[in-house]
């Protein structure tokens, strides 16, 4: 176990960092509560007596080079992940420390690929994106799903949630994908990522039960899109959200978050039904649980203390299902999500309206 180490925290004050926070002490390690807003960090201080406070602008590397500093790991929180996660990741690279973050923006997520794989490689440490409900579930989930499969033809990730009240932050990285990519929507096809102004389709899935069929806007792109095809031979990945959830993030008024239990966790439900295909057989890996934003923070967490210990597959920058092994860390998520994975032949694709 990697408990009583020191784990920076960059947006420790919002929404899913408090979760991380809380989730690292909770693991027994010793979070540093760093961030763009002294205010804030202070405040949240108050809740936490005796932990540092390290306030860092992505603007000063010498704020960001102190905010890691003696640090074992770093965890980004703090989107939109456009404008921090290229500046974290160079203070984690000048302090030789991990760093993992929660985005997810497809944008990014794909820079951080593009950009970081190399000086990660040759510094001899681990970069995971996207280590979060979106990106990293999916691609643990597909993984293990693939099982002993050296490719497949497609993949399907269909986002079940019972409603979505989405954060400031997820509003915030929203805007600014949206403006990244002129307008446009994004898909993954042909192995490339395709940018384009077609409608999304309105289509039925068949979730497990007790969710059944429900209604689901297919192409709803998530940062799955950027996790699965960097390590797995998949030419088709393709993400759907329930139609619900997709009315709550996209509306206007849809009001933030509200807790309902001692955890803080939303009354949000999620079931996420991973189905991968090669010729006429389907491998399936399903995984339930309660608020997006609060089982954000066992992954991320878990991701840390896997890489502490030194329970890794690769080095440099990589996704979830690559750098660990995926059915064992979906298993260590057991008080978070319940999971199961399962094969079959018959063709289930998506029926459209």
């Amino acid at each position: 176990m990697a408990a009583g180490q020191t784990v920076a925290v960059y947006g420790a004050y919002g929404h899913t960092g408090r979760f991380v926070v809380a989730h690292l002490r909770e693991r027994g390690f010793v979070p540093v509560l760093a961030g763009r807003d002294a205010g804030k960090l202070k405040r949240l201080a108050e809740e936490y007596p005796g932990l540092d406070v390290r306030p860092a602008s992505v603007g000063d590397p010498a704020s960001l080079d102190v905010a890691v500093a003696g640090a074992a790991a770093v965890i980004n929180c703090a989107g939109p992940f456009a404008t921090t996660a290229g500046p974290v990741i160079e203070a984690a690279l000048r302090a030789g420390i991990p760093y993992v973050d929660v985005a997810a923006e497809i944008e990014a997520n794909a820079d951080t690929f593009a950009h970081f794989a190399d000086r990660a490689r040759d510094a001899g440490t681990v970069i995971v994106p996207a280590m979060a409900f979106y990106g990293g579930l999916g691609d643990l989930l597909a993984t293990a799903a693939m099982g002993d499969w050296q490719s497949a033809d497609e993949a399907h990730i269909a986002y079940g949630l019972n409603s979505w009240e989405p954060t400031e932050g997820t509003r915030v990285a929203g805007k600014v994908s949206a403006d990244r990519r002129g307008g446009r929507r994004v898909r993954f096809t042909d192995g490339a990522l395709e940018y384009h102004n077609d409608d999304l389709p309105t289509l039925k899935w068949s979730f497990p039960e007790p969710m059944g069929a429900r209604a689901v806007i297919g192409e709803f792109t998530m940062a799955d899109v950027v996790t699965i095809p960097s390590h797995l031979a998949i030419p088709e990945v393709r993400t759907y959200m329930t139609t619900e959830a997709a009315g709550g993030v996209t509306g206007a008024d849809t009001p933030t978050p509200r807790a309902v239990d001692e955890q803080g966790r939303s009354a949000q439900t999620f079931l996420v039904d991973v189905r991968v295909r090669s010729g006429g057989s389907e491998r399936r890996a399903v995984a339930a649980g309660q608020d997006i934003y609060a089982v954000t923070a066992p992954l991320a967490v878990e991701a840390v203390d896997r890489i502490l210990t030194g329970r890794t597959r690769t080095t440099g920058v990589g996704s979830a299902g690559s750098v660990f092994d995926a059915a064992d860390f979906l298993r260590a998520l057991s008080p978070h999500i319940v999971l199961q994975v399962s094969e079959n032949s018959r063709d289930s694709a998506p029926d459209q309206d």
